[in-house]
């Protein structure tokens, strides 16, 4: 039996007249009949005494009138329940690193700004991790700069990134506007842990151009690189939208490398038979509006 039959049936028992109950529910008299019929059929029993032209609840009808009442509140109080959700919610957002430190808080802060009820739970790690967490159903959407590998993942790009090349005010590249591929093989570099998008890009374009070179440490986050670099410990290739206020305050200093430029896309990624909500629909046009 469907919803719509036990609401057809509470309406005639409210009225005990099936052409009211038509009227009222905006169907045709032959349609209310059926859905009774079908009821009596399906339960084996009568329903309604059909006596002088009038009708009288069974004892059976008196039963299933509760049993009703009762499935159809539930239904909407469910539906109201879920609309809700909806329309408030959390939406649980896997960034990785560079998203996290540079895009993340003021994107989460401006969609707030036009939706106060939704609220967000955030994971960052690097993109191999995400990608990981977003298979596993542990974060609605991912927001990550590196290579997604998995088919089951949609992506969608939403921001064109450049890494540069930075140092601190004491090193000689601070003085240089462009550097040359062969000036790196000396030098020590702060770099990304394995997994990172900003690690993979890097040595990716290092390998292409035939340029060797060497770390001396390897950081999980963009503050502790940015901090050695500052104080001269050595050079590293960042996201430049992690660096905007360390430029403009020269405690950083950024370089151009001869014939090498690492431009990269920052993508949205989900899981294809993920259930996108309404909220996060909304989420993810405000992202690609704003940037």
């Amino acid at each position: 039996m469907t919803l719509r039959h036990f609401k057809i049936f509470i309406e005639v028992c409210e009225t005990m007249n099936m052409t009211q109950a038509a009227e009222r529910l905006y169907i045709s008299q032959s349609a209310v009949s059926q859905a009774i019929s079908d009821l009596e059929a399906y339960y084996g029993t009568k329903l309604f005494e059909r006596l002088s032209k009038r009708i009288y609840l069974t004892d059976a009808g008196e039963k299933l009138l509760s049993y009703a009442r009762h499935i159809t509140k539930m239904t909407e109080e469910a539906e109201a329940s879920i609309k809700s959700l909806s329309e408030s919610g959390v939406i649980r957002i896997g960034a990785s690193v560079t998203v996290g430190s540079a895009i993340l808080p003021k994107l989460v802060k401006s969609f707030q700004n036009v939706s106060p009820t939704t609220s967000f739970e955030v994971i960052e790690d690097n993109t191999t991790v995400i990608e990981s967490l977003i298979l596993n159903n542990e974060v609605d959407l991912g927001l990550v700069e590196g290579e997604i590998l998995s088919s089951d993942i949609t992506i969608k790009p939403f921001l064109q990134d450049e890494l540069i090349l930075i140092c601190g005010k004491e090193h000689p590249f601070s003085q240089k506007a462009v550097v040359f591929p062969f000036e790196l093989e000396k030098e020590n570099f702060i770099i990304r842990e394995k997994g990172s998008g900003t690690r993979k890009l890097f040595e990716i374009k290092m390998a292409a151009n035939n340029v060797s070179w060497s770390a001396s440490w390897v950081c999980n986050n963009s503050e502790t690189i940015k901090n050695a670099v500052e104080n001269n410990l050595g050079i590293s290739v960042i996201s430049q939208k992690s660096v905007l206020k360390e430029l403009e305050n020269k405690t950083l200093f950024s370089s151009q490398i001869e014939g090498i430029a690492f431009i990269r896309q920052f993508k949205i990624a989900y899981h294809k038979k993920k259930f996108i909500t309404q909220k996060m629909n909304h989420f993810m046009e405000h992202l690609i509006k704003l940037y």
